[in-house]
This record gives structure tokens, sequence and C-alpha cells, in this order.
């Protein structure tokens, strides 16, 4: 039986038990007064936590790694309040970017490498507006401090991996900066370590260890993990590694036809988290950078066609409902922070970053975030056996679910036709709605027989970017929940 009865539509994400949603143009987990508590890693190893509170912690990221060199105090304040009402809770920043050339905005640039590289970025700037004392690094702190109050994770990178990569780096540097950077901001709890930084480890394998080591040694709060290349696992290298809390890959930038590498998982990222899923210890998984909106497939024809929303929320669903602990979205001026009056922007950015603050899939990441901690989130795990896969459902048609003891969420990124296996959620019968990503609202489908398989039809005909989340929860559980 098909069910596609609308009973009634309701905008801006519900719970199943009818409560309110708060003012859809800011979000409700805003904070700017309780004091942050480090992350932590659950109970059962899968999700993140607010050490303290046991409450799920669910990444929603924005890629922003040039926020430390090319924003001034003032431009900071107008992202970070952004990216905080858009219900973002980390950002992804990198603290080195180039040894060579980390000019910041107010000129503050490195003046030597010494032995442990903590002489690096500390020249004053010439912006008579700020104090003669204020250096990079205090630039670096007040960004951070502001992160905090506006309720943000800052995960930074110490340093880029092509600088490593490149063999500017020795061990012993690579041991004494991680102390040194740990030390400095050791006070701050909003803190996550990203050691990498779009690189392939093996390259550098024992400098990214010493880093690793050095950051340890001194903070044993904050998390830590491993920003690889793309289309790659920190697992590859890492996994069992203490210092590795949890694993992070980069499901990268080009298509299905363009991916040479070794897995050739293509634009498949729920591939890398089933892989990790599996590996034991057990530790959370999620993708750092999946493709960014508005940026060329594959990068660097700049005059190709580029990923957009609809792209971007395929890559956010896929990865989080195989078991991932979160996702982080990217956009392409703003990850590089490009302004209108740069000679030229990298991968052909063309919009100045103020301007892609509101872009659509930035606007639709919210929704994922209220959808999967409106059910109880840390019992939840990936549920194939829920739905009935037609081999020939493959690369965009591919239907894959998630589940907790009540509940189940399938999603589609066609629209296409949804069949669900009998008996799998406990009860004789299960209540049923449809959810929108593009606008959070859902839509109710009505209460059906548990024990014979059903098939539900999206709204709309299929095609790429009609994207559905099919709601499912045992019949019994809606009630107690709105007695």
């Amino acid at each position: 039986m098909i069910f596609k009865k609308t009973l009634y539509f309701v905008s801006f994400f519900t719970f199943a038990a009818g409560v309110a949603v708060a003012d859809a143009s800011k979000d409700s987990t805003l904070h700017t007064e309780k004091a942050l508590q480090p992350v932590s890693i659950s109970s059962n190893g899968r999700y993140f936590v607010v050490e303290n509170d046991d409450k799920p912690f669910f990444w929603l990221g924005d890629t922003a790694w040039l926020l430390f060199r090319n924003l001034n105090q003032e431009e900071a304040e107008h992202y970070l309040q952004n990216r905080a009402e858009k219900g973002f809770n980390v950002v992804q920043v990198m603290g080195i970017h180039n040894l060579g050339d980390s000019k910041n905005a107010y000129d503050m640039a490195a003046t030597e490498v010494d032995g442990d590289l903590s002489s690096l970025l500390q020249t004053p700037g010439n912006d008579p507006s700020i104090p003669g004392e204020y250096d990079y690094w205090d630039h670096v702190e007040f960004i951070v401090d502001l992160a905090q109050k506006k309720g943000l994770y800052v995960a930074i990178v110490p340093i880029w991996g092509s600088n490593i990569a490149a063999h500017n780096v020795t061990e012993e540097q690579a041991e004494n900066y991680g102390k040194w950077i740990a030390e400095r901001f050791l006070k701050y709890p909003n803190i996550i370590w990203l050691n990498g930084g779009d690189i392939d480890a093996a390259k550098a394998l024992e400098v990214w260890q010493a880093l690793a080591s050095g950051i340890r040694s001194v903070d044993h709060q904050h998390l830590m993990t491993f920003h690889p290349r793309g289309r790659r696992m920190s697992s590859e290298w890492f996994h069992e590694e203490t210092w590795l809390d949890f694993n992070m890959f980069q499901s990268g930038h080009r298509t299905y036809a363009q991916d040479d590498t070794e897995l050739n998982f293509g634009e498949d990222n729920w591939r890398y988290v089933q892989h990790d899923w599996n590996l034991s210890p057990i530790k959370p998984t999620l993708d750092g950078e999946p493709s960014y909106e508005h940026i060329p497939e594959g990068l660097h024809d700049i005059h190709g066609p580029l990923w957009y929303a609809d792209d971007v929320r395929r890559y956010a669903y896929w990865s989080v409902f195989a078991g991932a602990a979160g996702f982080t979205y990217g956009n392409n001026s703003i990850m590089q922070f490009y302004e209108l009056s740069d000679e030229r922007g990298a991968y052909g950015a063309a919009v100045d970053w103020k301007d892609e603050l509101d872009a659509a899939g930035a606007w639709q990441m919210r929704f994922l975030k209220r959808l999967i901690t409106s059910y109880p989130m840390l019992e939840r795990r990936p549920a194939q056996e829920l739905i009935v896969q037609n081999k020939t459902r493959d690369r965009y048609a591919y239907q894959i679910a998630t589940r907790g003891e009540h509940y189940g969420l399938v999603y589609t990124f066609m629209g296409d036709e949804i069949e669900v296996q009998p008996e799998i959620l406990p009860g004789d019968s299960l209540d049923a709605w449809w959810f929108n990503p593009r606008t959070g609202g859902k839509t109710i489908i009505g209460s059906f027989d548990n024990h014979k398989p059903n098939s539900f039809d999206p709204p709309g005909s299929p095609y790429e970017g009609n994207d559905w989340v099919l709601i499912l929860q045992s019949s019994s559980e809606t009630e107690s929940n709105t007695e």
C-alpha cells in the first residue's frame, strides 16, 4: 500500500509530540551567557556530549579556514553571530596558513621561525585602532573568546598540512609548537584540535605524531582528530592512536567520474562512515569537508558546473544517517572570506562572503540538526534493514535509514518511493510523517499496520534534489509523548 495522503502541514520542523518550534530566523540553540563546557565522547563511543552535562552534542560545523587571517574584529563578530543564529556550533579554522605568507587583517605577519615556532606571527600590526602590543595570537584569542560567548566551538588546525608536507617543520619543532599552542589555549573550553589540514599523513607521519604528542602532553581536556586529504580518512593512519578521539574524513569536491582513488567511493560519503563505524575501538566519525556550496566540481575548472544546496544536503543526510556524529558545511566564498575587492578568488569565487552567509545550503543545515536532536540521539544507529533496497538504487537514488528504539528515519535524495519492511520497529502500528529538508516543514501521513510491508510516495515527481525524509515512530510512543 502506498501512503501519500496529507492531513496537515507544519512549517519549520516540530517534534512528533507537537511541540511548537522557535522562531525560524534564530536557532533555539544560540547561547550568549551560559559558559560552554568542553565537548567529550558519549559512553557508547559513537557521538559527542557536553562534559558534565551528558547532553548530546550534534556537531554542525562551518568551514572558516581563513577566519583568523582575513577578518578583523568587527567582521569576525558579524560572521560568528550569523553562524550562531543559524544553529552552527563549530567553526573550523587554520591556526597558521602559510609559514611564508601569514599576514592577517591588521598586517601582523611572521617574523621568523625558531625552534618551537612560538615567535610566529607575533609582529604588532599597523592599524592605529589596535593597541601596539596586540599581535597575531592576541587576535586569535579575541576570536576564540568571542566564539565562546556566542556558543560556538573553534576547531583549530594548528598549522596547515602543506607546510609540513613541504618538510618545513621538523619533529622537534612540531612537538614544541604543539606544547606552546596547547598551553596558550588551554583555558578556553571551546577548543577542538584538528591535526593535519587537507593532507596525506603518510608524507610526514612522524611530524604529525609529534605535533599531536606535543598538544596532548599539555592538553587532556580538548578533543583531537586529523583533517585529511580529499577522499581520505583519519582512520587510515591514526585510528588506534590514543590522541585521536574521533575520526574525520574529507569526502571532497569531486564527482563520481572524477574519482581516481583506490577506495573509489565517489560521491558516496556514507561509505566512509560505514567504514569507520565498523572499526575497533569505537570512535565517532564525521565528514569534515564535503563539496562546498558554490565551488566548482573538482575544484580546478572554474568555468565548470558548481555544487549547490541540494548537493550539500545529500552529503549531509547521507553521512549522518549512516551514523556520523555530525556534519561540516562549507561555502566557497566563506571558507576563504573572499571580498569583491580581492584581485581573484580561489576556485573561481566571485560572490562576496558577506552575501553568501545566507546561502540556501547554510540556511538548510539547521533543519538536519533539529531533526536529529528531536529524537533520542545517543541510541541512534544505521538501519538499512528498515527499508527494501532495490538493486538499481545506486548513486543518487540510494536511500539510507537510521533508527532509535522507537523511531526510524529514511532519506531519499530523488524523492523516490520508499518501501518499508514490517516489524523492524516495535508495536502494532506506526505513525508516519514527511519531513522536507529544504524548508524544515513536516507533513503528517497517518498511521499504518506495522505487520505489513508498506510503501510511501513522497510529494512531487522524482528528480535530483526533491529530497525527503520519511519519519516513522511507534504509535504507542507518539501517544505517550502527547500525554
